[in-house]
């Protein structure tokens, strides 16, 4: 089966900013990609690229085994591509927005007005809201009219840069909801986000890149493997007690522990498992620390980035 993406050596710099620096990728069909990495990681120029927005300068890179480069034209009728702000007009109702949408596509009227329902129907949008102006609409709404839009040309592949970037959790949760339901339906997903648990919970493969290169790439469970520790975690009770909780969980075989100010936990990476458990609980109680909880847990995809990249997510930097 034809991959839905494959990219060989992909290689784009601007100016002597080398933005991406030798990508290789395969995505299978009937899946979500996610494509992870910090900002500036090169996340956006390989979206441009795939979406025919820019000509990479060097490299292959094939939708549904057509060349970006060579065949755009048939790249552009396979796709979709929602960026990270919806781009819809205030003025206009949900539905006067996926109309002028379909149009733009080169659909006439008929089939327009077809498309924009099924597209209605797909995010899971009623006759009363298609029908209010966008202007009325919540973040959330507006985000899932841009996806909408997004569908109004039948894509096989939906390019989705950062979707739910300014959202609140339950809109998040909403449109994780309508990707899952577009990905039932048919349609193959590449999701490019800073929100690791995004990723885990809506991708069946990631790819995490960093300075234009693929640092990794698997499964969700294979990424948090591939640390091969578990983690213990401690929650305290005040904030005073993080240092000496820190001190606690130091080990010259397991390296420093991570202090987390705003939610006031400690955590560190272990190679052993519920014998060092046993071992900081005594100490935190001979320490005489009060604590509200203390667990051992898989890795986070957080800290499966963490590790691989030596940077968190969500450390901003130039795209």
């Amino acid at each position: 089966m034809t991959p839905a993406i494959e990219a060989v050596d992909l290689r784009k710099r601007f100016g002597k900013t080398v933005a991406l620096d030798g990508i290789n990728l395969v995505a299978e069909s009937g899946q979500v990609l996610a494509v992870l990495g910090p900002n500036g990681a090169g996340k956006t120029t390989f979206v441009r690229a795939l979406s025919t927005l820019l000509r990479p300068d060097g490299g292959e890179l094939r939708v549904f085994g057509h060349d970006v480069s060579k065949q755009p034209g048939s790249v552009r009728r396979l796709i979709g591509l929602a960026g990270q702000y919806a781009a819809v007009e205030p003025a206009m109702s949900g539905r006067e927005n996926l109309e002028m949408a379909a149009r733009l596509f080169g659909l006439d009227r008929k089939t327009a007005k077809h498309n924009a329902a099924r597209a209605l129907d797909q995010l899971g949008l009623d006759e009363k809201d298609a029908g209010r102006l966008v202007r009325t609409y919540s973040g959330g709404m507006r985000r899932k009219v841009d996806l909408a839009a997004s569908l109004v040309g039948t894509p096989r592949l939906l390019l989705l840069d950062e979707p739910t970037t300014g959202l609140d959790p339950r809109s998040r949760i909403e449109l994780w909801e309508a990707i899952r339901s577009l990905v039932e339906q048919g349609t193959d997903v590449l999701l490019t986000t800073q929100y690791l648990d995004e990723a885990d919970h809506l991708a069946s493969r990631i790819v995490i890149i960093d300075h234009g290169r693929v640092v990794a790439a698997g499964t969700p469970k294979e990424l948090k493997a591939r640390i091969g520790r578990n983690v213990i975690e401690v929650h305290v009770r005040r904030f005073e007690d993080l240092v000496p909780v820190a001190r606690v969980l130091s080990s010259p075989n397991n390296g420093a522990p991570r202090i987390e100010e705003a939610t006031r936990r400690v955590t560190l990476s272990v190679e052993a498992g519920i014998g060092r458990l046993r071992t900081v609980l005594g100490a935190i109680e001979t320490a005489g620390l009060e604590v509200d909880d203390v667990s051992l847990r898989a890795p986070s995809l957080d800290e499966v980035f963490l590790a691989l990249t030596g940077r968190p997510a969500e450390e901003k930097g130039a795209q």
